[in-house]
């Protein structure tokens, strides 16, 4: 009878132990339908856990896409993305033979990310397309997405820094 006497004991202070984690964990709970009458079947009305507007980005802020630039280092100050954020990408056509060409390349794999390796990437953008309000990619997919500038074989990939990835996470991640 002891033992038994003992094994209930440490259930008993188990399940309190794990409630209080659980209460402490979850402090901001209320009972019942969120606390609203009539019951919101929508989700919750808290502040807290409304989801955010996507984010528009251009990509190199104030510098826009261009040569030189370490688009790497870019994206890491300026993430987390998110799915559905919007990256912007602005950078001058080609209007006479001062202007550098730029484009945006969707590369496929990490592989091709470090290589600048253009084979089999899907172009987004071409020379004409960052002009204006630039071109706009929607971060839709909860997966790696290699982005490069494909001019001249890959070259302002590779030398001019013209690269970077970003992994959007979903607005609860926030």
């Amino acid at each position: 009878m002891g033992g038994s006497n003992f094994a209930y004991g440490l259930v008993l202070i188990i399940t309190a132990s794990c409630m209080l984690a659980v209460s402490t964990a979850n402090k901001d709970w209320q009972f019942g339908f969120n606390n609203h009458w009539p019951p919101y079947k929508g989700g919750s009305h808290h502040p807290k856990y409304r989801q955010a507007a996507p984010n528009k980005v251009i990509v190199g802020g104030s510098e826009g896409w261009h040569f030189n630039f370490s688009y790497t280092n870019w994206a890491f100050k300026n993430g987390p993305f998110y799915l559905n954020d919007t990256l912007v990408f602005k950078y001058d056509p080609p209007t006479d033979n001062t202007t550098i060409p730029h484009s945006v390349y969707l590369l496929r794999n990490l592989r091709s990310f470090i290589t600048c390796n253009l084979t089999g990437a899907e172009m987004l953008a071409d020379a004409t397309q960052g002009g204006g309000q630039g071109f706009e990619f929607v971060l839709k997919n909860w997966k790696p997405h290699y982005f490069a500038c494909g001019q001249h074989d890959g070259i302002h990939c590779s030398l001019g820094q013209m690269k970077f990835f970003v992994v959007p996470m979903p607005r609860w991640f926030k």
